[in-house]
C-alpha cells in the first residue's frame, strides 16, 4: 500500500487509474453542462457534429471545439455563464487593456473548489496550517488576491490581505508581522527586496521562508536570484482567470521542476499551435485546458497561448506537470524572422556580472526593418568601462543564442519603472 504524507488531501492519494476514471466522469458532466446551458457551446458542438453522449473516453476530448479569448469577449459580459445569475456568488474580470475584458463567474461550489486547489498549491509550496501568509496579489476584479485569500484560509493559515502596491507599507508589515510566506509576482518581490535594502534591511534577514510567485512568466535564473537575495524558497504557482485563477497548478518545493496540474479539476493538453494536433509527450506546444468541475463558467479546450511541455509528475506522481511557463504566443516578438521572448533576455542578463533583472524592451521600426533595444540597469557603483563590457556581453550572447541582433542601452540604477503587480516588459513603439 502506498504511503502518503499526512498533509495530502484525498485527490493527492488517488492512483493514476482512479484519477483517469474520475476525470472521465467529470468530463462527461462538464460537456453536458456546457452544451445544455451555454448557447455558444451548444452552437459550437452542433457545428462540430458532437453531442455530449459522444464523449466515451478521455481521448474523445479531441472531438470538442476550441474556446478562445475572442469567444469570451464576443459573449461579454455574461454570455458564457452556465447558471442563472442568482447562483453566481462572485464575478472577476481581466483588465481589458487589449480590448473588452473577459468576465468569469463562480458559484459557491466553484469558490470552494478554488479554495481547495489553492490550499493544495500552498501545501505543495511548503506552507502549512498556522503559518502567516503575506498576500501581496492585487485584490478586486483580478483573480489573484481574493483567490489566494480563500486558499490561505482553507489551508488553516493566517492571511495578511495587504494586496499589491504601497511598497513602503509592505516592507514595514513584513518587519512587524514577521510572516512565514509571501504571495506576489516575481517582479514585485524584486521591488520589495529593493525597498528593504533602501530601508537598511538585509532582504535575507526577514522572517520569510517561502515565496509563491506567479501571474507573469519568470525564469529559473530569476528564481536563483530571488532565493539568494531573499534567503527563501521561491516556488511557481500557475493559473489564469479563464480556467479558474491562481491554483490551477503549483510546483512542489521539494523538486521545483514545474507546476503539477491539479487534474481532478482541470484536464490539460499540449498541442501544436499551428496544426492544433497533440504533440508527442515532452514536446513544446500550446497549453489547452478543459474544466472538469466548474459550474458557473465551464470551459472546453480553452487555448491559453502559454507555451510549455507536459511532463510526468514527480512530487505528486499521479498529476502531470508542465515545464515552467517562460513564454506565450501573444508575447512572442518576431524580430527579422527570429522568435524571441522577454524571458530569454532575462535568462541571459542574469548570467552576466554587473547587470540586474530590471530591463525593458523597446520595439521600433527603422525603414522597413524592426529593431529591438534592450534598456537595462547595471548594478550601482560600477565603472563606465565595466558597464560597456556588460552591455557588449549581453548583445553578443543574445546574438549567439537567439540568433538576432539587438541594441543594448545601459541606464542608471533605479531609473526604470518598478513593478507593483505584473511588470510590463515590452513597449511597442512602431506606431509612433
Amino acid at each position: 500500500m502506498t504511503e502518503f504524507p499526512e498533509h495530502f488531501d484525498d485527490a493527492e492519494r488517488l492512483s493514476v487509474d482512479e484519477l483517469r476514471a474520475l476525470q472521465l466522469e467529470r468530463l462527461k458532466w462538464s460537456v453536458a453542462h456546457a452544451y445544455e446551458n451555454v448557447p455558444l457551446y451548444r452552437e459550437k458542438l452542433d457545428e462540430a457534429g458532437v453531442q455530449p453522449g459522444d464523449i466515451e473516453t478521455l481521448d474523445d476530448i479531441r472531438k470538442l471545439p476550441f474556446t478562445t479569448k475572442d469567444d469570451l469577449r464576443q459573449t461579454y459580459p455574461f454570455g458564457m455563464f452556465a447558471v442563472p445569475m442568482e447562483r453566481v456568488s462572485r464575478i472577476h474580470a481581466s483588465s481589458g487593456t487589449t480590448g473588452r475584458p473577459t468576465v468569469v463567474g463562480y458559484t459557491k461550489q466553484d469558490l470552494d473548489n478554488w479554495a481547495t486547489v489553492l490550499a493544495r498549491s500552498l501545501r505543495a509550496a511548503g506552507v502549512r496550517p498556522g503559518m502567516m501568509v503575506h498576500n501581496a496579489y492585487g485584490y478586486g476584479l483580478f483573480t489573484g488576491g481574493l483567490g489566494a485569500h480563500g486558499g490561505i484560509e482553507k489551508l488553516g493559515a493566517t492571511v495578511i490581505p495587504i494586496s499589491g502596491g504601497g511598497t513602503a507599507r509592505q516592507v514595514q508589515l513584513i518587519q512587524d508581522f514577521k510572516p512565514d510566506a509571501i504571495l506576489c509576482t516575481p517582479s514585485y518581490l524584486l521591488t520589495i527586496a529593493d525597498a528593504l535594502e533602501a530601508a537598511g534591511v538585509d532582504p535575507a534577514s526577514t522572517s520569510l521562508k517561502i515565496a509563491v510567485l506567479g501571474a507573469e512568466p519568470w525564469t529559473n535564473e530569476m528564481r536563483k536570484e530571488l532565493e539568494a537575495r531573499m534567503g527563501l524558497d521561491a516556488v511557481d504557482i500557475y493559473g489564469l482567470s479563464e480556467v479558474m485563477g491562481p491554483g490551477v497548478g503549483n510546483e512542489c518545493v521539494e523538486t521545483k521542476d514545474g507546476p503539477h496540474i491539479w487534474e481532478d479539476h482541470f484536464y490539460p493538453e499540449v498541442l501544436d499551435p499551428e496544426t492544433l494536433e497533440p504533440v508527442a509527450e515532452g514536446e513544446m506546444g500550446e497549453l489547452v485546458f478543459t474544466s472538469l468541475t466548474k459550474e458557473a463558467f465551464p470551459v472546453l479546450r480553452y487555448r491559453t497561448r502559454d507555451l510549455t511541455r507536459l511532463l510526468p509528475g514527480t512530487g505528486r506522481p499521479q498529476f502531470r506537470r508542465i515545464q515552467k511557463i517562460t513564454g506565450r504566443n501573444d508575447d512572442m516578438i518576431i524580430l527579422r524572422g527570429v522568435n524571441l521572448f522577454p524571458t530569454q533576455i532575462e535568462e541571459i542578463a542574469l548570467e552576466i556580472e554587473n547587470l540586474t533583472p530590471y530591463f525593458i524592451l523597446e520595439l521600433t521600426r527603422r525603414g522597413r526593418m524592426d529593431a529591438l533595444t534592450v534598456k537595462i540597469e547595471c548594478v550601482p557603483g560600477i565603472r563606465a568601462e565595466d558597464t560597456e563590457v556588460a552591455a557588449g556581453m549581453l548583445r553578443k550572447r543574445i546574438k549567439d543564442r537567439i540568433g538576432t541582433s539587438v541594441e543594448v542601452m545601459t541606464v542608471e540604477p533605479g531609473s526604470l519603472p518598478r513593478s507593483d503587480g505584473k511588470y510590463k516588459r515590452l513597449y511597442d513603439l512602431r506606431e509612433h
